[in-house]
């Protein structure tokens, strides 16, 4: 599996993941939710800016580390990790008691490929192969392989 992951841009995240300060993604919710549990060492990430329907880096999952049920306590020390690199705003963002943690490495500048855009979609979308997402070979995105 492939996973497309949405970089906020009013918090420049792609641009710290293309320039190695952030090697580290955070998804979290008060109860499980995509990526938590669905995401694995080896695959494949591919990053897009929010806004720009333009994906344009890649890299390959080295670590994931999924949590749930977290006190106030492991929250604040969870979201602490250097390798997410946050910043005040995003750790307010990610305060929930459920996080999925994606590191990543091989950072590669790709593209950028054009993403086609489709309803009900999430800011991390799992699918089997890029091409599924592409503008002129996607097909309708299917929630089968988002289901816990």
């Amino acid at each position: 599996m492939v996973h497309i992951v949405y970089c906020d841009d009013k918090e420049k995240v792609l641009e710290k993941i293309l320039d190695g300060t952030k090697t580290m993604v955070v998804r979290g919710a008060a109860g499980r939710k995509i990526p938590h549990s669905r995401v694995f060492e080896g695959e494949t990430l591919y990053f897009m800016k929010k806004g720009t329907a333009k994906i344009s880096a890649k890299a390959t999952v080295d670590s994931v580390t999924n949590l749930i049920k977290l006190s106030e306590d492991e929250i604040v020390a969870t979201l602490a990790e250097p390798r997410l690199a946050l910043t005040p705003k995003q750790k307010e963002r990610w305060h929930k008691k459920c996080l999925c943690l994606v590191g990543f490495t091989d950072v590669t500048p790709i593209g950028p490929h054009d993403f086609e855009k489709q309803s009900n979609m999430d800011d991390w979308l799992i699918v089997e192969k890029l091409e599924d997402v592409l503008v002129g070979t996607s097909i309708p995105y299917n929630y089968e392989k988002s289901k816990f």
